[in-house]
């Protein structure tokens, strides 16, 4: 009796340590956490990292910029990593559209964002750092309302997409099969394929940094989840989708890049294959996500680690992109390690994967605490009033 109470106890902690984590769309089925999307989670965050040091250090091929063997082997890099994002709002798609909304999800969520957005500067100032510029009252507005500001674009389309989640869910259950590829294909159409091939900016596009473009990336994940669709539901197929759109997405970049160079033509289109609603975007992040699915993480150390790390990832993305950190970052790390400018290609390859992996380890280790933090509040905050409040307001959604 006392081994099956204890082991009640522990499976109570590990779903509260789980939650206090970006659980949207948390990669579970059946109420077991599946490993394959847990891993893919963890390397969508290391691409994503990859992608803001090539932008932060100059290693990609740009207008007037330099173009070397480091920034053409950066282009290459970033084609294979730019599926990132879609991969994340895939997976979340993926799991949402079969579970239930909750508001302590969103509170957490928006907790966690505040807890970087506040206390990274008052720890910059409390070390001697004044961050920002001027201490100027936008950027204390920013620290205060990050999501509102845009301080972090990504949570905020992503809480944005969450609360909008029961309307879409509901909407997807009950039109069929023929009514949601309608609905998704018109949405790209207007989202994705005309500016995929038009060499023009339009107005409307913000190049997939919003909410709008999730909401299609959800409804992509939806029906995936839904009816399954036939190019990634092999495994082989997966990958190679990924990997084509990758070449492709490279070779015409890299082109456009040096038609560019040659004539002082196709300057906006050089950056359109790198938007993550560019069609080659979304399929590659849909092969990559479609190749994990047959993807199989053996129980054991390497899973575990998986199980605990994944939580985490959320926590990186704040940690290194809060607005007094993102453009500083890749400037710390070359005071210990050296330029990167002054490195080969090997250098720069070495130079990459160090900093890639000092950021999301740092980022790890400062989410762990945050997680402990909000584990500890959590507890004390399990019988009050507000959070009795919050319950009941998740019974209405069930």
């Amino acid at each position: 009796m006392k081994r099956k109470a204890v082991e009640r106890q522990i499976a109570s902690v590990t779903e509260k340590f789980a939650e206090m984590g970006l659980n949207m769309g948390k990669g579970r089925e059946r109420g077991k956490r599946q490993m394959n999307y847990e891993l893919l989670r963890i390397i969508a965050m290391l691409m994503v990292i990859t992608l803001h040091y090539l932008s932060h250090t100059e290693m990609l091929l740009m207008p007037g910029g330099e173009g070397g063997s480091k920034q053409i082997l950066g282009m290459l890099l970033e084609s294979f990593c730019i599926v990132a994002v879609n991969v994340y709002v895939l997976i979340s798609g993926y799991f949402l559209v079969e579970a239930g909304f909750k508001v302590k999800r969103v509170l957490v969520l928006i907790c966690q964002v505040l807890f970087y957005a506040v206390l990274i500067p008052l720890i910059m100032m409390g070390t001697g750092i004044f961050p920002g510029k001027g201490g100027d009252l936008y950027r204390l507005l920013q620290y205060i309302f990050p999501l509102e500001t845009e301080h972090y674009w990504f949570a905020a389309s992503y809480v944005l997409l969450y609360l909008f989640t029961p309307l879409l869910n509901t909407a997807v259950k009950t039109m069929n099969k023929k009514q949601l590829q309608i609905a998704i294909g018109g949405l790209l159409l207007l989202f994705c394929g005309i500016k995929s091939i038009v060499p023009v900016r339009f107005v409307t596009d913000r190049a997939g940094y919003d909410f709008g473009w999730f909401l299609c990336v959800y409804l992509v994940a939806a029906y995936i989840r839904l009816y399954g669709w036939k190019p990634v539901d092999n495994g082989k197929w997966g990958w190679r989708l990924y990997i084509i759109c990758g070449l492709l997405s490279f070779a015409i970049g890299t082109g456009a890049y040096f038609i560019n160079r040659g004539t002082g033509l196709f300057e906006y289109y050089t950056e359109v294959p790198y938007h993550y609603n560019y069609i080659l975007c979304l399929l590659g992040a849909v092969g990559l996500f479609g190749a994990f699915r047959y993807v199989k993480i053996p129980e054991g150390f390497f899973a575990g680690l998986i199980g605990k790390l994944s939580p985490l990832t959320f926590g990186v993305y704040l940690f290194h992109e809060h607005i007094d950190i993102r453009n500083e970052w890749t400037g710390w790390i070359e005071d210990f390690i050296g330029p990167v400018a002054e490195a080969g290609v090997w250098g720069f390859i070495l130079h990459l994967m160090v900093s890639v992996l000092a950021i999301f380890i740092a980022g790890c280790f400062v989410d762990g605490i945050r997680l402990y933090i909000f584990r500890y509040v959590g507890r004390h905050l399990e019988k009050s009033k507000p959070t009795d409040w919050v319950r009941r307001l998740d019974e209405e959604f069930r």
